[in-house]
């Protein structure tokens, strides 16, 4: 049985309003009288009805996560420390996977806000500023990712070309020349890709090394199976790396199947590296060395800054926050130790 606040102040011989001062924090209850309806609150193992009281303040208690897919492995995971940060909030996440596509994009940005969300978390791939611009209700909304810069809301990013340029470095460091990049795209969508690349570029300038163009490898997705397609196309064509920096950690996973089926040993023949350290890299064969980005503070970022605009700062000039990365230096690269 669920109990009402009616029953709460039966217990406690007080009135419904000074139960509900006491749920509500309000501080001018008398001691005796907030101890009296703590400890009904407790016999009666009261929960408050946070949808009721959302409601009255205006609010659904909902915010949505919007992300390209599942399927990769990074979105599910910050989803999972999306969910966490809105958690000390008494949130619940509506996640919607949005594909990439433009169309799909608005209807997010645009569609699913009305009356039933009180904010969103949105990482667009296709979406311009124009459209967002053209289609806020006032929602407050966080980006993230590369694809809208200096745009009309808050934004959390990680510096994409800097950890580039320095995974790249650890290549080179360990006297690798001939280092292929797999994922490019001149595709509008493919921000992040063309971040990765300008990172990677110049790392090699830095250490006197050509670019050669043979090395880089397009991926049209980031999924495996594009990392093992494209990593067969180098080898068939007689390209021979002696390093492999994918720009997500799916790309190289696939990489490194392709490179076991052509009898190419890791590290020893090519040192492979990727980018976004998902699980599954933690436990691959050899271990992959990836550059990390902290999942976990980016989450927390955005969750902090809807806050913010939901607690009374929703005319503060849009600001945007950088999240921290790390190389995260594993056998892919190092060997067994």
């Amino acid at each position: 049985m669920r109990h009402r606040l009616k029953d709460v102040a039966e217990r406690a011989g007080v009135s419904v309003k000074t139960v509900s001062n006491v749920v509500n924090g309000y501080a001018h209850v008398r001691p005796d009288t907030r101890a009296r309806v703590e400890q009904a609150i407790a016999e009666l193992n009261y929960r408050p009805n946070l949808s009721a009281r959302n409601l009255r303040k205006g609010r659904t208690g909902v915010i949505a996560l919007a992300v390209p897919e599942l399927d990769i492995p990074y979105f599910a995971e910050l989803a999972r420390h999306v969910v966490t940060a809105a958690a000390g909030y008494d949130w619940t996440v509506l996640i919607d996977q949005t594909g990439g596509a433009r169309e799909q994009e608005r209807v997010v940005a645009a569609g699913i806000r009305d009356h039933l969300i009180d904010g969103l978390i949105f990482s667009p791939l296709a979406l311009t500023a124009e459209d967002l611009a053209g289609g806020l209700d006032g929602t407050p909304m966080v980006l993230l990712g590369e694809r809208i810069d200096q745009g009309p809301a808050d934004h959390v990013v990680i510096d994409n070309v800097a950890a580039a340029r320095e995974i790249t470095a650890h290549l080179i460091g360990l006297g690798r020349r001939r280092i292929a990049a797999i994922g490019a795209q001149r595709t509008p969508e493919g921000a992040s890709a063309r971040l990765r690349l300008a990172g990677y570029t110049q790392a090699l300038a830095a250490a006197g090394i050509d670019y050669d163009e043979t090395l880089v490898a397009p991926a049209a997705a980031w999924h495996r199976a594009d990392g093992a397609a494209a990593v067969r196309e180098l080898v068939t064509n007689g390209v021979r790396p002696d390093a492999v920096f994918c720009f997500n950690d799916t790309l190289a996973l696939g990489a490194l199947r392709t490179l076991h089926e052509h009898g190419l040993r890791v590290p020893e023949e090519v040192a492979v590296a990727g980018f976004d350290d998902i699980e599954d890299g933690r436990f691959a064969m050899p271990t992959l060395t990836t550059v990390a980005p902290d999942k976990e503070r980016i989450a927390r970022l955005a969750v902090e800054l809807l806050a913010g605009r939901l607690g009374g700062e929703r005319d503060a000039p849009a600001r945007e926050l950088v999240a921290p990365y790390r190389l995260a230096l594993r056998e892919s690269t190092l060997g067994r130790g």
